[in-house]
């Protein structure tokens, strides 16, 4: 599975992109949160206020419930505002 990281997000986590094999316990947006979050102090942080995380399964916006078992890519991004 890709994860992009975009904005703050990439900044606290330290990286933009990567490919990984998450176990297979992770089955939605949150479990791979939760997941990433112990993946190094970087992600912790990057995901310390899931207030302020929003996701997009396959390029479409995701609640954080949503599914992933059969995703290709996740990103994830702070909340955006228009102006």
């Amino acid at each position: 599975m890709k994860l992009l990281y975009f904005a703050w997000v990439r900044q606290k986590a330290g990286i933009g992109e990567e490919v990984v094999d998450p176990p297979t316990e992770v089955e939605t947006v949150s479990d791979l949160i939760g997941w990433l979050k112990t993946q190094g102090p970087g992600y912790a942080h990057a995901f310390e206020d899931l207030r302020t995380i929003r996701a997009a399964v396959d390029q479409t916006h995701a609640p954080l419930d949503a599914s992933v078992r059969d995703a290709s890519e996740v990103a994830f991004f702070p909340p955006v505002t228009g102006g």
